[in-house]
């Protein structure tokens, strides 16, 4: 069995001056001896023990990711946002020497006792609702990093997005196509999320309302789980009102895709009877027949971002982002770390799921506009 020890022999080093090779040390190594060790490490394919080499760093390496509010039985990367800004987020953290540990729990409560356990150098939580940070914040002296968290008067690291501002975008775009009975469809806004991403989003779209004189219209349908199968059940249930909308706005691209099969299956058509805008920008709205208006947003730089954030505070060169698609307004509070919000800017996409009203054929122009 090869050991440190073995391969010190032969390498005609101490076995202290393997152990800093195979902790990347090498301030008291020359580099002809760094490359001799390497070279005796991969012919006898010796890998460290981890535990080991985790005390001696005094670090696992591990980065945690919880996902909260994820009911019993529920599959969490079933949604294809979670499953992009995962991926981004194992691939950041993976390229700075860390790995990824990924968790989901039904409250971020049950996230804290089991982050201590693991042993973990850094954890990100992916939509925790702002009543919640205070409590993880005081419970966990470790670096944290949270995205698409709000939380007024908290000091936290945040990345989000221009949730309002787009949701304005997507319902202004409609207004200005004479649309008049316009419906947000998303989860409901609970008490405890009442500083969160739906509420931001619902309040571009309550401001564009407003601004058209149209507060009498205003209609949250609510959806009680954001998935494909729910946005079916919901555009059933839309194309059988008595007094239904020419146009909807869901709070996520799943959700709209959903809308439109649903719609679609009851015998309606989209664009022509009902115009439907998404926001997330996913892949699948341009695999969809008509492809799918959008609400776009940089979830890979998001990631990205959350990831520098955090790499930063273990004290680590955050890696550049092979591609920036959409700008991120300048962090707010970069003095001090554990209070810097970062937001990244949106902007809409418009392709073939909406038509100006009373328009029985139309074309998409494929333009992107911003606020």
């Amino acid at each position: 069995m090869v050991t440190l020890k073995t391969i010190a022999e032969e390498a005609g080093v101490s076995a202290v001056t393997v152990s800093n090779v195979i902790h990347h040390n090498y301030s008291r190594v020359s580099a002809e001896t760094v490359d001799k060790i390497n070279r005796i490490i991969e012919k006898h394919h010796y890998v460290p023990n981890s535990n080991a080499r985790s005390l001696a760093m005094k670090k696992s390496r591990i980065i945690g990711i919880i996902i909260p509010y994820v009911g019993d039985g529920d599959n969490f990367l079933k949604s294809p946002y979670n499953a992009e800004i995962i991926g981004v987020l194992e691939r950041v953290i993976r390229d700075s020497g860390y790995y990824l540990m990924v968790r989901s729990v039904g409250t971020t409560a049950e996230a804290i006792p089991l982050i201590r356990s693991w042993n973990v150098d850094g954890v990100i939580f992916l939509s925790a609702f702002g009543s919640d940070v205070q409590e993880i914040r005081k419970r966990l002296d470790l670096p944290v990093v949270f995205i698409d968290t709000y939380a007024a008067g908290e000091t936290f690291d945040n990345v989000g997005v221009e949730d309002r501002k787009g949701e304005y975008l997507a319902t202004r775009y409609l207004l200005n196509m004479g649309h008049r009975r316009v419906w947000f469809v998303g989860p409901e806004i609970r008490e405890d999320s009442a500083e969160g991403v739906i509420s931001e989003r619902y309040a571009g779209y309550l401001e564009a309302m407003t601004e058209a004189g149209l507060r009498s219209e205003l209609r949250h349908l609510v959806a009680q789980i954001t998935s494909y199968e729910c946005g079916i059940e919901i555009g059933r249930k839309l194309a059988f009102e008595e007094d239904p909308p020419t146009a909807v706005v869901a709070t996520a691209d799943i959700l709209a895709i959903g809308i439109m099969e649903g719609y679609r299956l009851s015998g309606r058509r989209i664009p022509e009877d009902l115009s439907v805008v998404g926001f997330d920008n996913l892949p699948e709205g341009r695999y969809t027949t008509p492809k799918l208006t959008t609400v776009a947003q940089d979830i890979a730089q998001k990631a990205h971002l959350a990831a520098g954030l955090l790499l930063e505070q273990l004290g680590e060169d955050v890696p550049s982002p092979e591609e920036e698609t959409v700008n991120a307004a300048p962090p707010e509070a970069a003095e001090s770390r554990g209070s810097r919000r970062t937001t990244v800017d949106v902007e809409l996409v418009e392709r073939g799921s909406c038509l100006p009203l009373n328009t029985p054929k139309g074309a998409s122009s494929g333009r992107k506009s911003k606020k």
